[in-house]
């Protein structure tokens, strides 16, 4: 699709990963004009017959982020900044700062210098301090308040330390998305909540964890983004969360949908004690870990959000977590159908 006056052009970093792709469908849906921007040299399976315009990005090369956001002067650029790297490691990384805290540094220069009209930059609830003494969680406009010391885990700190610096850049329009965690179709990177249900679907997974979180539709989040960045309010942080659900609650409905045995549930403590174990076993099969010593505290950290305000500004809602789970098994049946080394659901 080309540039042309008239309607904004949506730039969407990380197109190709579990949010981005499905914000582009989204979009696309709504006869909005796309331009996915994405690191693989090779067009990835999440895009593949999506009418939309695709380019290369290293989110790491200012030159390269700039380029990608050109256009004609007379097209109007709405930019949805979600490439990053989701961690669930217990140690930084290089690549974790390169990526989500310089990478959303070089997407604030060249909205900047290209004159983007709006930006929306994916945060993550991570990124936001827990109350103390526990409490409803809800947004933080401050840039001062996110304090990378405050949080925890490295993923969370340089969440927080991007968040902070698109607040920062108060001479553009902005806006900061806050989902929790997410769950639905469309998930071709295989991320832990979907590799749990299609386990659970195609009777792989032995043991399930008692604990539980806010999990959301990835469908009503990319609503919620694009509800934000033409009806939102600059400045503001919205909180796009679901609901609090336990894990082997979610396991047992997707085992009820297709007919499997439940697995057995085994006590956080244990979870814990053998999350070392397993790592270093996922780490010799070449895969990632199912479950970490941070994403199980994680069940157990405070995960009462309030997208109160989303509601109220934006019109936000979501779907039956009952509906979410139907859809992601009918969605990881038909890709074991259609995609040959696919695993099975």
């Amino acid at each position: 699709m080309g540039d042309s006056p008239g309607g904004p052009l949506w730039i969407v970093t990380g197109a190709s990963g579990f949010l981005g792709n499905t914000l582009v469908r989204a979009l696309l849906e709504q006869q909005q004009r796309v331009r996915a921007c994405i690191a693989e040299a090779e067009l990835p399976a999440a895009l593949v017959g999506l009418d939309c315009e695709k380019t290369r990005i290293d989110i790491t090369d200012p030159a390269s982020v700039a380029a990608a956001f050109a256009r004609d002067p007379a097209t109007p650029a709405f930019v949805v900044h979600c490439a990053g790297i989701v961690s669930l490691a217990e140690k930084a990384s290089p690549l974790l700062q390169r990526v989500n805290v310089d990478g959303t540094a070089n997407v604030i220069a060249a909205c900047r210098s290209t004159g983007v009209d709006r930006l929306a930059y994916i945060s993550s609830v991570h990124a936001i301090p827990e109350p103390n003494p526990p409490g409803t969680i809800v947004e933080i406009d401050d840039p001062a308040r996110f304090d990378p010391d405050l949080v925890v885990g490295p993923y969370a700190r340089t969440k927080a330390r991007a968040t902070a610096l698109v607040l920062e850049a108060t001479d553009l329009w902005r806006v900061v998305i806050h989902p929790s965690g997410l769950i639905g179709p469309y998930d071709f990177g295989d991320t832990h909540m979907t590799r749990m249900v299609r386990d659970a679907a195609s009777g792989k997974l032995a043991a399930v964890v008692d604990g539980g979180y806010d999990f959301v539709d990835v469908r009503d989040v990319a609503a919620g983004i694009i509800c934000a960045v033409t009806h939102g309010t600059r400045g503001r942080c919205y909180i796009l969360s679901g609901g609090y659900f336990r894990v082997a609650e979610l396991v047992r409905e997707v085992c009820l949908l297709t007919g499997r045995r439940p697995p057995i549930k085994v006590p956080l403590w244990l979870a814990k004690a053998c999350a070392p174990a397993a790592g270093l076993s996922a780490l010799r099969r070449h895969v990632a870990p199912l479950f970490t010593g941070y994403s199980l505290r994680t069940l157990t950290s405070p995960s009462d959000f309030s997208h109160q305000r989303a509601t109220t500004e934006l019109g936000y809602g979501t779907r039956p977590m009952s509906r979410t789970l139907a859809d992601s098994v009918a969605w990881l049946q038909a890709r074991t159908e259609h995609e040959p080394g696919v695993p099975d659901a």
